[in-house]
């Protein structure tokens, strides 16, 4: 018996088109490319990025006029810190500012740490010390002012000293040099507030000793 053997058609392979220009896939791996290098090139820009901020050359203590041919510029880097907290040199300083607390010197100068000298309720008192002040008594720090009363004529037990007023900022530190030195004659000025003032110069004129004493850690 014959067999036939069908002829069937031979199969066609199939042929890889290049994409056009208008295939979605290319056009949207084109645009995912240069998305990728524009967030590169704007992350480098950004970090690179820095904003001109005031520094103080010397200590500032509250009612120093702040200007800025008193200042240093130094150069911040966006993101290392919140510079609406601070003094930037690329905005015009206000006239008649004043510092309204202390700031040390080097330090960035906070946009809080000036202000108008209505605002300051303090005055400028300089005590006379016997012997000369602590290294840590410089413009800028806290003291305290104790007063020590004096030395009782009889055997009575001398009263103790107290303190006339604490957390006082140190504006001015005048100590002799020389053969002077060992002789005392140092002047603190200190910013008392108002209300403190009777007190502190009711013991300043009366027979006793005051002192001025750094609070720690605060003449950095």
């Amino acid at each position: 018996m014959d067999t036939s053997v069908l002829d069937l058609p031979a199969p066609v392979a199939a042929r890889l088109r290049r994409p056009g220009w208008r295939d979605p896939r290319l056009l949207a791996g084109i645009a995912m490319v240069a998305a990728s290098v524009l967030l590169g090139s704007w992350a480098v820009r950004t970090a690179q990025a820095t904003v001109p901020v005031y520094v103080t050359r010397s200590a500032l203590v509250p009612g120093d006029r702040v200007a800025a041919q008193d200042l240093a510029v130094v150069d911040v880097r966006l993101g290392t810190v919140n510079l609406d907290h601070y003094l930037r040199a690329d905005e015009a300083i206000a006239r008649d500012v004043v510092a309204v607390r202390a700031v040390g010197r080097g330090e960035l100068v906070p946009a809080s740490a000036v202000g108008s000298a209505a605002d300051l309720d303090l005055r400028p008192v300089s005590v006379t010390l016997e012997r000369a002040p602590s290294q840590d008594v410089v413009p800028g720090a806290l003291v305290d002012l104790w007063f020590t009363p004096p030395a009782p004529d009889d055997d009575a037990a001398p009263d103790d000293p107290w303190e006339l007023a604490g957390g006082l900022t140190v504006a001015e530190v005048t100590t002799p040099t020389g053969a002077f030195r060992a002789s005392g004659g140092s002047a603190v000025q200190v910013l008392v507030p108002s209300a403190l003032l009777p007190e502190v110069l009711t013991a300043l004129a009366a027979e006793g000793t005051v002192d001025v004493v750094p609070v720690l850690g605060s003449g950095g």
